[in-house]
């Protein structure tokens, strides 16, 4: 999501640079078509923002950790609501791959499903069928992902 921000932030800076490049300094901000970028970036970035984060369903966040991680692979997650759009309890119907012998305290990306990652979970129990969910910047302070990684695509479950 941040990449998708980011890439409309600049193109609509573009365009009002472009616009403001060839008005002389007086008839800029009279320009109907600076009016008109101003407008959309004003409601156009919280607007995207807000419808992809208000539709998160516990089925979408069920969905988004094994395609983070592929030891998750199989496991079947139900998860249930905490904080809507934020926070998400999860429970593996299976144990993930044996391959962490501990999975307290383990974080994972969760990826949506454009292949973006789109927060993270926290294992809570040594069997790594408990997880809490984190979706968007709630994940980047949970410090699970990073800021960076956030909106990130990833084509395949990570491995490792």
């Amino acid at each position: 999501m941040t990449g998708r921000l980011s890439k409309l932030g600049d193109v609509l800076e573009g365009a009002a640079a472009a616009d403001l490049a060839s008005h002389s300094t007086r008839r800029r901000l009279a320009s109907p078509r600076f009016v008109v970028a101003l407008a959309l970036l004003a409601i156009a970035i919280p607007g995207v923002a807000i419808a992809t984060t208000s539709l998160v369903r516990d089925s979408d966040v069920a969905q988004s950790l094994p395609a983070g991680t592929l030891s998750l692979a199989g496991t079947h997650p139900t998860c249930t609501v905490v904080r809507q759009d934020v926070e998400y309890h999860c429970v593996l119907a299976r144990a993930p791959a044996p391959e962490v012998s501990d999975w307290k305290g383990t974080v994972e990306p969760t990826v949506d499903a454009t292949k973006h990652v789109n927060g993270g979970c926290r294992s809570l129990a040594s069997d790594g069928r408990e997880w809490e969910c984190y979706i968007g910047h709630a994940a980047v302070e949970q410090q699970i992902i990073g800021a960076g990684f956030l909106g990130e695509y990833a084509p395949t479950p990570g491995v490792g």
